[in-house]
């Protein structure tokens, strides 16, 4: 089920949303919980009920094994101690993903090594795999580091179900979540929250439906219908992409922070104008925030602590493995192994520049040079995140740096001289626009909104209730809807 559905808005929410604290009034103290979760299980079966037994088994195992862990001191000798039960289960969960998710990739590529002929595995990549799996891989550690004692099953289960944040995140801790759910005032219907929830739902689903959705019919073209890019052509499918992306995953983060709000329950930031960064770590501390925790605490830590005498170069590879990694993370594909080096080459690149070469050159970059290297790096490292293979990658790259074929837009022809002289109105020059030409246009509006305008969690932090909040919800929430498509799903929903 998605969030930019009519049958979500209208009908899943709304009944999700009175069953619930009509349960909540009543005496009943585990109904409520019972009641969102098997909503929850609902939302996530919608698209293929197959999946079912696969997340709960998934649930019923790693709480197993947390409750195991609970019962073992740390300093037993046995076989079965608190650390070995914690690596089983960081290696059943791994093992999960990696036959769900690269085992056809791997035996593609041993079939490619050593021209055999292995047949690839009927295996459908299931919903939410990436997302659950590293949750659970969370849950396990902190209950090792005795930061997590959740006894109650039904706890658990609502903690890794609850339906805002199941398909995409954010990648949430058992203490950021469960307390919202026991805490007594969160019991009751809240009108402050309802109207903050609501204008923010309002705000990702517009992101999603009217700019993302619109960003990809011109991706789209660029990486899968035309068989060869000029100039222009490229970089308006590259930055049409780099666009779509965020507005598509900044879109849905907006709608599960709203969703959630709504519930009483607030869930973590997971953006904050990321294309403001003015270098590669600036970027990462502000793209998909909770990936980024995840990364530095479970991979990269972990790294650094396995070499001994640890010095900058040393840590410099852990965070180039680690963003090996997280690429890799991202999908069974090449493209990813190549979007994780680019961005861990440009996080190493940063940490020495900060360290040595801007001390040892007094070189201190221009702000607006530094976001102008950064946005470029990142939107190049996009193309590699969408292509399907190397030439569809190259296709794209090759005509973005290549002088040979540049066709100057008429948008930037001399017919701009009607815009000064001779009083052409606004109007009439929108309807001497091409349709590349409107890609630009739609570029650079898009651009300066990012840019210049506050984020969507920075207005709900100042957000007070009013007849033009009232009356802007309302303008993203019809307009959105009346734009809303059926075939339009998430673009991280294929991770």
């Amino acid at each position: 089920m998605l969030f930019n559905s009519f049958g979500f808005i209208f009908i899943f929410l709304p009944a999700t949303f009175f069953v619930y604290f009509y349960l909540r009034s009543t005496q009943l103290v585990n109904a409520p919980k019972v009641w969102l979760i098997s909503a929850s299980l609902l939302f996530y079966g919608w698209s293929n009920f197959i999946y079912l037994p696969l997340i709960l088994s998934s649930i019923l195992f790693n709480f197993f094994i947390s409750k195991a862990i609970l019962k073992f001191d740390l300093v037993n000798k046995q076989f079965l101690s608190k650390k070995n039960l914690l690596k089983v289960g960081i290696i059943s969960n791994i093992g999960l993903l990696i036959y769900f998710k690269y085992m056809n990739f791997f035996i593609t590529n041993v079939n490619s090594v050593f021209s055999s002929n292995i047949d690839l595995l009927n295996i459908i990549l299931p919903l939410a795999i990436s997302f659950f799996t590293l949750q659970q891989i969370i849950f396990l550690v902190d209950s090792y580091e005795d930061l997590v004692k959740e006894k109650s099953f039904l706890n658990y289960l609502l903690f890794i179900t609850f339906f805002p944040q199941l398909i995409l995140g954010p990648i949430v801790h058992h203490h950021q979540m469960m307390p919202q759910f026991e805490d007594k005032k969160n019991y009751f219907i809240n009108y402050k929250n309802i109207s903050l929830g609501i204008f923010i739902f309002s705000i990702g689903l517009f992101k999603k439906v009217v700019i993302a959705d619109s960003f990809e019919v011109f991706a789209t073209q660029g990486f899968d219908v035309a068989n060869t890019l000029n100039f222009f052509e490229a970089w308006v499918t590259s930055l049409s992409y780099t666009f779509q992306l965020y507005f598509d995953f900044s879109g849905y983060m907006d709608m599960a922070v709203g969703i959630a709000l709504i519930f009483n329950i607030q869930i973590p930031q997971n953006f904050n104008s990321p294309f403001k960064a003015s270098g590669i770590i600036d970027f990462w501390q502000r793209w998909h925030i909770t990936l980024s925790n995840f990364i530095t605490t479970y991979i990269y830590t972990p790294i650094v602590m396995s070499f001994k005498n640890l010095n900058i170069h040393k840590a410099m590879l852990a965070t180039f493995l680690a963003f090996l990694i997280a690429g890799l993370w991202h999908g069974a594909s090449w493209m990813f192994v190549i979007f994780g080096s680019l961005h861990g080459i440009g996080l190493v690149t940063n940490q020495y520049w900060n360290k040595y070469w801007k001390k040892k050159f007094k070189i201190n970059l221009n702000f607006y040079l530094a976001w102008f290297i950064t946005f470029n790096y990142v939107n190049i490292a996009n193309v590699f995140f969408r292509a399907r293979d190397w030439s569809d990658a190259s296709k794209v790259i090759n005509s973005m740096f290549s002088v040979d074929n540049i066709v100057i837009p008429s948008l930037f022809e001399n017919k701009l001289i009607f815009l000064s002289n001779y009083g052409m109105v606004f109007g009439e020059f929108l309807n001497n626009i091409g349709g590349n030409n409107r890609t630009i246009l739609w570029i650079l509006i898009t651009l300066i909104i990012v840019l210049f305008f506050k984020n969507s969690m920075e207005l709900l932090k100042t957000f007070k209730p009013s007849i033009w909040s009232a009356l802007l919800t309302l303008f993203f929430l019809i307009y959105s809807i009346l734009n809303i498509s059926k075939n339009s799903s998430f673009i991280y929903f294929n991770f």
